[in-house]
This record gives structure tokens, C-alpha cells and sequence, in this order.
């Protein structure tokens, strides 16, 4: 099987702030989804949509971003793609994600491995028989990256393979580069619904964070270590992101790995990826020099958003074996 053609952007969209935010003006269409509601453990709930296929069809599970959704611009790429290969597709909401505020006083957040764990294991007792393939979009790549390492060789029976696109490997240098110059329009972005879901969380939960640091944060770290950290039994936010990290977990993973990191991504400098001896033999490093942050537009203008989607196919199909 002849290698997958590494990513090159087209030379129309030039620049890593161009092909991170093209992307949300290309319109691709809502699939129908089925949704579940499943109760965690700790009497809570998530929402899981479905993109139901054949019996015993290919079954990826995808972890979306920061802030994402089933209605992200990769996910919806990702199930048209999946569509036409006749694959099933689950798009699990992390807490809070799925439209409605959650139930507990814990939301989700960038090292969330005890999640996707109880996640991936209801999915296999429901279907033992076949293993699973997982990827993972930004902060959802972290999580399930940091995951593979905790598990090692134990995810191997019934899992293919991983893969993490645009993962924020190092959570502080992520932060950090966020805060400065025009990167700091993606933070008020998420900001500007972080905010209010923590804000309702406050009004459900008296006394869960200080909510003056809640309202004055205008980072991501001022909100991590107002709000993320303290809720998820962190310090705040130097530890949360010195313990949450995915790249320290990356010399334990134990299953075939793709790691996709383009170089000019706005949010992760590319001297803070790793290289190929600060990851174990499973893992495979992709970091072509463009894309952006989970872009990866290609063709003629104004684009499509196949690639990263067919990349994954691709992986999971031809080189977790």
C-alpha cells in the first residue's frame, strides 16, 4: 500500500493564522447523528452521538477539542468522510459540551484520561469483539495521548491504534504562547464560552471558585488556575499543566500511535515538539511544515477538509497492523 501524500497547504492560504481559521468558514454539512445520554459514574452525564453503519463496520471513537463539539468543523469533515467509507463514527461530548450544563461540579479538562478510560471500556464491553480505533483533536488528542501512556501494553487487546491531531503536548508552552500578541484571539474565544459555563457551574455550586479570579481572567492560565485546576483537585494552574501534559506519557505508549503536529500550529511553538527519541517505538511523529491548528484545508479555493479525516482512515486501516 503506497504511503499516504504527506500535507501541503494549498498556496492560496498562506501562513499558520490563515489555515487555522479558514476552516470555520468552510461550510460542510450536518450528518444526521443519533444521540445518547450515558450516565458516569459518579451520577452525571455525557451526551454521545452515533453515525451508524453496517454491523461490524470499522468504528472510530473521536475526542473533540477545547470547547468542541459533534458540530466542529473536523468533526463534521470527519463524518462525511467516514460516511462514504462506510465506517461508524461516535463523537463523545466531554462534560458540557453537548449544549446543557452537566450535573457535577466537575466539567473536563486537558488531562481528562479517567474519562476517555471509562469511555473507551463502555464501548468495548458493548461490542468485544471488535477493537476500537480513537483519535483524538487538541486538547482531546492530549487527553487520550496521556491515557495511552498511563495504560500501556493494557490497551493493546482491544484498542488498534491512537491517533492525536494538533495536541497540545506541552500544556504551559501552549498557554503561555496563547497569551501573547494576536494568538490571544483564540483565547478570548474560548474564553467567551468557558466563562459563562464556569459562571452557571458557580451559581449551581456556591463556593466552587473565586468568583472575582473567575471574572477577571482574560488567560488561560489566570482561568486554569481561578477555575480548571482548583475544581480538578490541581494546585492551579502550573500543576495542572505540569501533571497534564500529553508528551512526558508519550516514552509509555505501547499501541500503534500517529502524533500530527503542523509546525506553523499558532497554538504549540514548533521548538516544544518532541522528536523521535522522546517517544516510544509505537509512536509515529507527522509534523509537516503546514496546516495550522487542526486546518489541513487542501485543493482549489475555497478548499476542503478531507485530508486529516482520509489520514486518519488511512492510519487505522494500513499501518496499526
Amino acid at each position: 500500500m503506497a504511503a499516504f501524500p504527506a500535507y501541503r497547504a494549498p498556496a492560496w492560504l498562506p501562513g499558520g493564522h490563515a489555515q487555522t481559521l479558514w476552516p470555520l468558514l468552510i461550510k460542510s454539512p450536518a450528518l444526521p447523528l443519533r444521540r445518547e445520554r450515558w450516565t458516569t459514574p459518579d451520577d452525571d452525564f455525557i451526551d454521545v452521538d452515533f453515525l451508524d453503519a453496517t454491523v461490524n463496520a470499522p468504528t472510530l471513537v473521536l475526542f473533540h477539542g477545547l470547547e468542541g463539539s459533534a458540530h466542529s468543523h473536523y468533526a463534521r469533515s470527519t463524518a462525511q468522510v467516514c460516511q462514504a467509507a462506510g465506517w461508524r463514527l461516535i463523537l463523545p461530548h466531554f462534560r458540557g459540551c453537548s449544549g446543557e450544563l452537566n450535573r457535577r461540579p466537575r466539567a473536563y479538562h486537558s488531562g481528562d484520561s479517567a474519562e476517555i478510560d471509562w469511555i473507551l471500556r463502555r464501548l468495548h464491553t458493548a461490542q468485544p469483539e471488535q477493537k476500537l480505533h480513537a483519535a483524538g483533536v487538541s486538547l482531546g488528542g492530549n487527553a487520550l495521548l496521556k491515557w495511552a501512556g498511563e495504560q500501556g501494553p493494557a490497551a493493546s487487546p482491544w484498542l488498534s491504534g491512537i491517533a492525536a491531531l494538533c495536541a497540545p503536548l506541552d500544556l504551559a508552552a501552549c498557554g503561555h504562547t496563547l497569551a501573547r500578541g494576536f494568538n490571544q484571539i483564540y483565547t478570548q474565544y474560548f474564553l467567551r464560552t468557558l466563562k459563562p459555563r464556569a459562571l452557571a457551574r458557580l451559581e449551581k455550586f456556591p463556593g466552587l471558585c473565586d468568583p472575582h479570579r473567575l471574572h477577571q481572567a482574560r488567560t488561560l492560565w489566570q482561568f486554569d488556575d481561578a477555575v480548571t485546576g482548583p475544581i480538578h483537585g490541581f494546585a492551579g494552574a502550573d500543576d495542572y499543566w505540569r501533571r497534564c501534559s500529553a508528551k512526558p506519557f508519550l516514552k509509555s505508549i505501547a499501541i500503534p500511535t500517529l502524533v500530527v503536529n503542523p509546525k506553523n500550529d499558532p497554538f504549540l511553538p514548533a521548538t516544544h515538539l518532541p522528536s523521535a527519541h522522546e517517544v516510544s517505538p509505537c509512536v509515529r511523529l507527522e509534523q509537516p511544515a503546514t496546516g495550522g491548528h487542526v486546518g489541513f484545508v487542501s485543493g482549489s479555493f475555497p478548499g476542503r477538509l478531507d485530508w486529516l479525516p482520509q489520514r486518519l482512515l488511512h492510519f487505522f486501516l494500513f499501518e496499526t497492523s
